[in-house]
């Protein structure tokens, strides 16, 4: 068990196609926290729930051109909210934060 268990990890995984690292990184987001990030070279995007780790960093090293470090994921729960009387529930949603090497950056203000 422990052979396919090391076959597995050792795989490399295959790369997106395009069309699909443009689904991957949906848009920046730009809040006060994002924005104090970006000193320390981290640039936070939207990404859709499916999306993994790899296919983040393949899909930003791809669409900016620059070297990824790290991402780091974190999945938000919607809330439930009332809007006149009715109750309705936000939609979940997923963030990545995405570490770059030195002398990188990403201008988040313009497009792709």
């Amino acid at each position: 068990m422990r052979r396919e268990a090391q076959a597995i990890k050792g795989k490399t995984r295959p790369k997106p196609s395009q069309e699909r690292m443009y689904t991957l990184v949906k848009r920046p987001v730009i809040t006060e926290k994002s924005t104090l990030n970006q000193e320390h070279n981290q640039v936070t995007f939207e990404v859709p729930l499916d999306a993994t780790k790899p296919e983040i960093k393949a899909a930003v090293e791809s669409l900016f051109s620059v070297k990824v470090t790290d991402v780091n994921t974190l999945r938000q729960k919607g809330k439930v909210k009332r809007f006149r009387g009715i109750r309705g529930r936000r939609s979940d949603s997923k963030k990545a934060y995405v570490s770059l090497a030195e002398g990188h950056s990403i201008d988040v203000t313009t497009g792709i």
